[in-house]
């Protein structure tokens, strides 16, 4: 041991405790997923000398279990070349409304303002995109094809805030593409110099009298090590849902979700070595929360309904957002209501719950007050027979009345089907990466960007934020980092 005395995980120490530092370098980035290896890149390109310290047995993180998609537009060659017009202000606009309430501005200005030069960026370190566009909205293609709607840009209420554009790149891969983009950013990260060292945890900032962060503790090969950062270190190590202390202290109905999307290593520790040296956390309470009704898109011809039998959202919005209004507001309590015309089982196999000859039998079957499902199928149909829907105004293309026996309710409780979610709350970030306290200050010496910050994804949520925040906000925080 190098210091003086050994203190729990996340606790900070002194630098003036340090007899000797096992390590110095100018940049030392936690995490290596997306936002740590796209921080290494910019770090390194700029001049600086970059330690990446991973606690598991390689880069990948989370962002290797994801499907790949990439939030960019703004007039990016894919949307181009597949004739969809937009711009930074169409895709400002649309992502203010989506991603809020109270979202951050200054960082969804950047974010849009760039989006085009971080596509060419990103290309430019061996991410490839097909110039091409997949019809099914949501989630990533089973192909190698790029673009899609995934975040509910072409239906209400998005749709007369801002110009419907498809945004979600996927490189050219087929089906998922997480593991392969991290394998492009990986070997980016190594072409670019930077030190990598993995199986290394870190427990703890080190950080001088005046509190500006000095260094790292470090455990790795079973010994505590203690690293000088000359400029700065960057927190890239995910957020928190794998650990359920501070899920039930910060959001605890998320706890009901059958899958918490991360990995081991997202159990908030870099946020509790942050908030240590004083960083403030914020929207700690922020989750998305997905119920994946779809794909295929067309089972969303029916109506989702609360335990009261009503209808609360248009069911062609994102399913990201059905999720977070269906647990945070109606305490997961959905269903699904088809008909036999539209029936059928979605991509994850949900299937029919309760089956009956009439809409009368299937309220008592399912449960719900007497007369109101009754009263909402008969006022979806009354409308729904002219392609309407003046209540949550679905598109007319998906509006079908509910009319041919046999009908179902599919229960989508989560207790019944999977539902997915991530946190989407840590420390406050200025949009170049600086760690703020709770009076809007810098910690001096102190970066981060991925999902250890709160990122523009306030309390809202589109398909390939996260990657696009990680990607975008990684460079900033690297090279900031690096400038320092």
């Amino acid at each position: 041991m190098t210091m003086k005395q050994q203190t729990s995980a996340s606790a900070a120490r002194r630098a003036r405790d340090v007899a000797a530092w096992d390590n110095e370098t100018d940049v030392v980035v936690v995490g290596f997923g997306a936002a740590g290896a796209c921080a290494a890149i910019e770090a390194a390109e700029t001049g600086a000398d970059v330690l990446v310290l991973e606690r598991s047995g390689g880069g990948g993180g989370t962002s290797a279990m994801s499907g790949g998609l990439i939030y960019m537009g703004g007039g990016t060659p894919v949307q181009q070349a597949c004739g969809y017009e937009d711009s930074p202000d169409e895709m400002f606009g649309f992502l203010m409304a989506a991603l809020g309430p109270e979202p951050d501005e200054s960082k969804i200005r950047l974010f849009c303002d760039e989006s085009v030069s971080h596509f060419h960026w990103l290309e430019a370190h061996g991410v490839p995109f097909k110039r091409s566009f997949y019809p099914e909205p949501g989630l990533e293609a089973p192909t190698d094809d790029c673009l899609v709607f995934s975040g509910g840009e072409d239906g209400h209420p998005f749709d007369r805030i801002a110009k419907p554009a498809p945004r979600a790149h996927k490189p050219q891969h087929p089906a998922a593409a997480g593991g392969f983009l991290m394998q492009k950013l990986v070997a980016a990260t190594e072409r670019s110099g930077a030190a990598i060292v993995c199986d290394a945890r870190a427990d703890a900032l080190i950080v001088e009298d005046d509190g500006s962060v000095a260094g790292i503790v470090v455990r790795h090969d079973g010994h505590d090590r203690v690293v000088r950062a000359r400029r700065g270190v960057v927190l890239t190590a995910g957020g928190f849902v794998k650990n359920e202390e501070m899920v039930a202290r910060h959001q605890p109905r998320i706890a009901a979700c059958s899958f918490k999307l991360g990995v081991d290593g997202d159990d908030g520790l870099a946020i509790r070595m942050a908030m240590a040296v004083g960083a403030d956390a914020i929207r700690m309470d922020a989750a998305e929360v997905a119920l994946p009704l779809t794909p295929p898109r067309r089972l969303v011809r029916g109506i989702v309904v609360n335990r009261h039998g009503q209808r609360f959202i248009n069911e062609d919005t994102y399913y990201g957002r059905v999720g977070q209004e269906a647990l945070f507001r109606h305490d997961g309590q959905v269903f699904l209501v088809v008909d036999n015309a539209i029936y059928e089982r979605n991509a994850l196999g949900f299937e029919a719950t309760f089956v009956e000859e009439t809409i009368e039998e299937l309220e008592r079957s399912a449960g719900f007050p007497e007369g109101s499902l009754q009263a909402t199928v008969e006022y979806y149909n009354r409308f729904a027979v002219r392609g309407e829907d003046p209540a949550f105004h679905k598109v007319p293309a998906l509006v079908q009345p509910l009319v041919e026996p046999p009908f179902a309710v599919i229960d989508c409780r989560p207790d019944k089907v999977l539902w997915a979610t991530f946190t989407l709350g840590g420390l406050h970030t200025k949009p170049t990466g600086e760690v703020l306290d709770p009076d809007g200050n810098e910690i001096a010496g102190l970066f981060a960007a991925g999902r250890t910050t709160s990122g523009i994804a306030a309390y809202g949520y589109c398909s390939g934020i996260s990657l696009g925040d990680a990607t975008f906000f990684g460079r900033e925080a690297g090279r900031r980092a690096a400038a320092k």
